[in-house]
């Protein structure tokens, strides 16, 4: 790792935008979980299982519902997640090491998993979701991680309510807008694809020479949803994964959230991977040097750098959150 400081209503996907989205189909490991059960019987039983289980609750935000649960001590660090992703699809391991030192929050976007239904179009209104469930939580302000679409609306809630965000870490995302530098051209046809295989997948989020890694972070999802250390919420509605998709063009159209990130007043962590094939760290470098109060860490990993390079990536997090 090395580091380099400073610097209406909705339609469904054209061909054109689909080869545009840079996250459609980075996340969807429950794909994966399905498409790869050799992998995952060869995994299970092995070990003993966590202590750790995770008790879901639901707190009513506005007209929806939202799943949520909680595990650790310490100031609160909200966790924000990508395309097509539930709250039980960060990597069991590195959550083990982030809530040795803080209480992380991990919640299901609306349409998602074991949400509610979601009426929005826009990381705007997931936003303003996620500033709602805070509220119901009791948590006047917290540290925020918002990863790969996640980071959209970690930006809108530090834009839109900077009183809530302490700490801001934007992993793996974009400024949107003209400033976006899209993914390599395997990436992009990769995101093309209405079902990407387990190893297409696996390409995005690992680099690869890393490929046995992946498979070794399918097998932990398996081995922690069955003890019950992540719930049992891979569910992610095809309508629900176009919707968020669909809200992605024009967030790379507009560069309205590019111009207010100069307006961020939380001291914000940019983190990427330096093989990131999705999303390539110029994003992040640019993010840098528009946040004021901002940093940048290049991970040597790629689109899952935060998982490849969990021990790294939660030190620099402990470190960054201490200030």
């Amino acid at each position: 790792m090395t580091a380099t400081s400073r610097s209406g209503s909705y339609a469904a996907p054209t061909p054109e935008s689909g080869l545009r989205r840079p996250y459609a189909a980075a996340m969807r490991v429950r794909l994966a979980i399905c498409l790869l059960p050799a992998l995952l019987v060869a995994g299970c039983g092995s070990g003993p299982p966590e202590q750790f289980e995770a008790r879901v609750e639901v707190a009513v935000v506005g007209e929806t519902s939202i799943a949520w649960y909680e595990r650790g001590e310490g100031p609160p660090l909200l966790m924000l997640t990508g395309t097509g992703s539930t709250m039980a699809e960060w990597d069991p391991a590195l959550l083990g090491l982030l809530a040795e030192r803080h209480r992380l929050i991990l919640f299901d976007y609306p349409g998602v998993g074991l949400s509610g239904p979601w009426n929005g179009d826009s990381f705007d209104s997931l936003a303003e979701t996620t500033a709602g469930l805070m509220d119901e939580l009791d948590l006047a302000a917290a540290d925020v991680l918002g990863w790969s679409m996640g980071g959209f609306v970690a930006q809108r809630l530090a834009v839109d309510h900077p009183e809530k965000v302490s700490h801001l870490i934007l992993a793996g995302t974009n400024p949107g807008g003209a400033e976006s530098v899209l993914g390599t051209p395997e990436a992009q046809a990769i995101d093309s694809k209405p079902n990407p295989s387990d190893e297409d997948i696996l390409r995005e989020l690992y680099p690869p020479d890393r490929q046995a890694e992946g498979r070794r972070f399918l097998r932990r999802l398996e081995r922690a949803s069955r003890s019950g250390e992540i719930p049992d919420d891979f569910d992610v509605p095809a309508a629900t994964t176009d919707s968020q998709v669909g809200a992605e063009d024009p967030w790379l159209r507009s560069n309205r959230n590019y111009r207010q990130l100069a307006g961020i007043a939380a001291p914000t962590l940019a983190a990427a991977g330096r093989r990131d094939p999705v999303v390539p760290p110029v994003n992040l470098r640019r993010i840098a040097a528009r946040v004021p109060a901002s940093e940048l860490t290049i991970f040597d990993g790629a689109h899952a750098f935060l998982f490849q390079e969990r021990q790294t990536f939660t030190r620099a997090v402990d470190q960054f959150l201490a200030r």
